[in-house]
């Protein structure tokens, strides 16, 4: 799998972190104003590892269990039938500072790791709109993830008007443009080989997760 360079980190003069308005009216970025922004940087498949077997999941386990956050998302097979119950997530994604993690859940001994990882207490599990993946998560992998943020949450307790989403979190810490792929979101994330795209979508959704937990942790 070729790898991909990061682009160089933001600059020092990024705008301020958020702070704590007396109004509670702190506006969300609109898209069009991030799209005249930079492009945030990005890890490259040289820093993400897809995990596809209990074995590769013991070694991932080993990493993780050193950091005290992760970021968390989760993907899953779009549906487009009308009343279709979708069966994912079909993926996990948990990234740190330096490497992303791609999980596929088909392998028992993988999906069991994996339950062990977001149930283990101690370890914040930072993204942004995982209402939807835990109540999924309990449902396929029979736990409930310990130690979960939302993101969201923490930006309307710091007066923001609504759910930021990492587009609008990344614009307001990083004064950058957070890259999503439309073709990549609605792929399917069933399927036992997923293309590069997909693995840099899903784990810069987890990584740029963590680095928004990270610059809110600096800001408090």
């Amino acid at each position: 799998m070729p790898s991909m360079t990061a682009s160089p980190p933001p600059p020092q003069n990024s705008p301020p972190h958020p702070q704590h308005p007396r109004s509670g009216q702190l506006p969300t970025p609109d898209k069009d104003q991030i799209a005249l922004l930079e492009p945030f940087e990005r890890l490259g498949t040289d820093r993400i590892t897809l995990v596809a077997t209990a074995e590769q999941a013991d070694k991932a386990c080993t990493v993780l269990a050193a950091a005290s956050a992760w970021g968390f998302d989760t993907e899953s097979k779009p549906t487009f039938v009308q009343g279709e119950q979708s069966d994912g997530p079909h993926i996990v994604q948990l990234a740190t500072l330096d490497t992303a993690w791609v999980f596929q859940l088909h392998d028992p001994g993988c999906r069991a790791r994996v339950a062990e990882l977001l149930a283990l207490r101690g370890v914040t599990k930072a993204g942004f709109g995982l209402g939807d993946d835990t109540k999924r998560i309990q449902h396929k992998l029979g736990v409930q993830p310990a130690d979960v943020l939302e993101l969201n949450t923490v930006f309307r307790q710091r007066g923001y008007r609504k759910d930021m989403g990492v587009k609008g979190a990344v614009a307001v810490l990083f004064n950058r443009r957070f890259l999503k792929s439309k073709k990549a979101a609605t792929s399917n994330w069933a399927n036992a080989r997923l293309t590069e795209a997909q693995l840099v979508y899903a784990a810069n959704d987890a990584w740029a997760a963590l680095r928004v937990f990270n610059a809110l942790e600096l800001a408090t």
